[in-house]
């Protein structure tokens, strides 16, 4: 039988194609954004059917939603709700990004996870969750916001060509949604298997129940097993498995599991029946997973190839490459005499891209103006860069540089391309085309010359992610605000700069390496 919501046309923007989810919360459909020249979007039909007579409920339905929508544009590792409403038959439902990964769900089924893999995709979820649980301010007033439904089926897994592998949760604050109207010591929200014994006996909830449904899918996705099984899937069995049942241990689990002592110890922190002996926070479990993730505790196990962030290689294919080109190139010296610092750029410590057009040749560089003193600290020092890109809501690319030796550290620059215009266009294209780009040091002491110049070479990789983006984005149309896309590129950056230190620490030599995330 034909869905007859296929082809539909909801709030004359929306056309349904494809319906490509159910469960208890709903039905979720591929559309496309007419307004938005066709753009992608998933459409959640809630559960729900709000009477016309009680329009509070559609109140509270509005409020509940414009919360979740704000946390979206707060964390990437949230799926974005970007509309919402209700349809000509009362039933509410939601706009989101349209992502195409799998669930995690799936992926446990499969295959046993990798410990860095586990790490990484664990510290991600509680990144989202913190996110929600440290609230959004509505109407001025800060809304804490609790799931109640952590599962690995809420979970979407993304191979980002940017960031490696994404985990985004899924239908956050959607269950206090589908019972808006209730009186929430009357009724149980949730799923059976994942639910803390506070959730059971429908009480209001604060942080600790996720802690608790957390705990349980990280069992799960370590064994492939659950931590408690009922004997039949009842509310009453499982409120007894809950309450009175022990977690059994990893060793009955999974035999054979080797798991380093901290990780099994937070695993059952976050089991523990009564919520004051769980972990208090999601900030305190992400203490815990940072230190598992420092290079001294990854070395002792096989590094995963999805971690987030890359391993850092030097490309010796790319540097002969890059070498040969600068043979036909114009040297540094040529460049420092030819350039000058724009007149319409100030006299400070700022960061810019502007192509260099010398001898009919454009090269891509990266302008900087620092004090002379902050240039000389770093004349001899390794080189790092990376890209990260975010298509939706807004096409931005965000250009990472890191300067460093051990003396005095690292010196970070940053620069957001906007992928939508020519500028942005050109400099990605140069980047992709030539594989390297110039660092042209101004100091603010003297600043009418060119005080030194490093060159920087990109991984063959990322010079392919270049090309995509740039394709990427001119097929996009985005109405959105690009500051959005600014702020999710600004929270990956300071996520992953503890990691990518701990990668130029790691090297023993102040040699002039040069690395490409």
């Amino acid at each position: 039988m034909s869905d007859p919501n296929i082809g539909r046309l909801l709030s004359k923007r929306y056309q349904l194609q494809e319906l490509i989810g159910t469960g208890a919360m709903g039905r979720v459909y591929r559309a496309k954004d007419v307004l938005l020249g066709g753009v992608p979007v998933a459409v959640k039909f809630l559960a729900l059917s709000i009477q016309n007579e009680k329009m509070r409920l559609q109140d509270r339905f509005e409020r509940e939603a414009k919360t979740c929508a704000l946390l979206g544009q707060k964390s990437i590792h949230i799926v974005r709700v970007m509309d919402y409403g209700v349809d000509e038959n009362n039933t509410p439902f939601y706009v989101m990004e349209y992502l195409q990964g799998q669930s995690l769900n799936n992926i446990v089924r499969k295959q046993q996870l990798a410990l860095p893999r586990f790490l990484s995709m664990v510290r991600q979820i509680s990144l989202g969750l913190q996110c929600a649980h440290n609230g959004i301010p509505v109407d001025g007033t800060i809304c804490p916001i609790i799931h109640r439904d952590i599962k690995p089926s809420n979970m979407l897994v993304i191979q980002d060509s940017s960031f490696g592998e994404l985990v985004k949760v899924l239908d956050f604050g959607i269950a206090k949604l589908i019972h808006s109207d209730g009186d929430h010591t009357k009724f149980y929200l949730g799923t059976l298997a994942y639910s803390s014994p506070e959730q059971m006996e429908g009480k209001e909830l604060d942080n600790r129940a996720d802690i608790y449904s957390l705990g349980v899918m990280m069992f799960e996705m370590l064994t492939g097993k659950m931590p408690l099984v009922a004997p039949t899937h009842s509310f009453g069995a499982w409120y007894k498995v809950h309450h009175y049942q022990q977690p059994r241990s990893f060793s009955e689990a999974a035999p054979g599991l080797l798991l380093p002592k901290e990780v099994q110890k937070l695993v059952m922190s976050c089991l523990a029946k009564p919520a004051s002996d769980r972990p208090q926070t999601i900030n305190e479990i992400l203490k815990i997973l940072t230190s598992l993730e420092q290079p001294e505790h990854l070395r002792k196990i096989k590094h995963d190839s999805h971690a987030l962030v890359p391993t850092t290689t030097v490309s010796t294919e790319l540097e002969q490459k890059t070498k040969a080109d600068l043979r036909l190139s114009l040297s540094n010296d040529e460049i420092a005499r030819a350039i000058s610092w724009p007149q319409n750029k100030p006299i400070a410590d700022i960061v810019f891209t502007q192509p260099i057009h010398i001898n009919r040749e454009v090269l891509p560089a990266l302008w900087v103006m620092l004090q002379q003193q902050e240039i000389q600290k770093r004349l001899i020092c390794t080189r790092y860069n990376q890209f990260l890109f975010i298509s939706i809501p807004y096409p931005m690319l965000l250009w990472i540089t890191v300067i460093y030796n051990r003396k005095h550290g690292a010196k970070w620059l940053h620069y957001y391309l906007d992928l939508k215009t020519s500028l942005g266009q050109e400099i990605a294209r140069l980047l992709q085309h030539k594989g390297y780009y110039r660092l042209l040091f101004f100091a603010r002491e003297t600043p009418s010359r060119c005080a030194h110049i490093l060159l920087s070479s990109i991984a063959p990789a990322q010079r392919q992610r270049l090309q995509q983006w740039v394709t990427t984005s001119n097929a996009l149309v985005s109405s959105a605000d690009p500051q959005i896309s600014k702020n999710l590129l600004k929270s990956e950056y300071e996520k992953i700069k503890p990691q990518i230190l701990a990668k130029l620490e790691g090297i023993d030599t102040d040699s002039p390496y040069d690395l490409s995330g």
